[in-house]
């Protein structure tokens, strides 16, 4: 499994549970409260 470094977004939602993330490639994901993180979507 690759490794990634991610820096977080902060938005509202993360008062909520939902926190986005960008990593080093400038792809996007997202977490849901404990869940593991996953690719929002694949583009730049």
């Amino acid at each position: 499994m690759p490794y990634y470094e991610f820096n977080e977004i902060w938005t509202p939602l993360k008062l909520i549970g939902i926190s986005f993330y960008r990593d080093e490639n400038g792809r996007a994901w997202v977490k849901f409260f404990r869940k593991p993180r996953r690719l929002l979507h694949n583009r730049r």
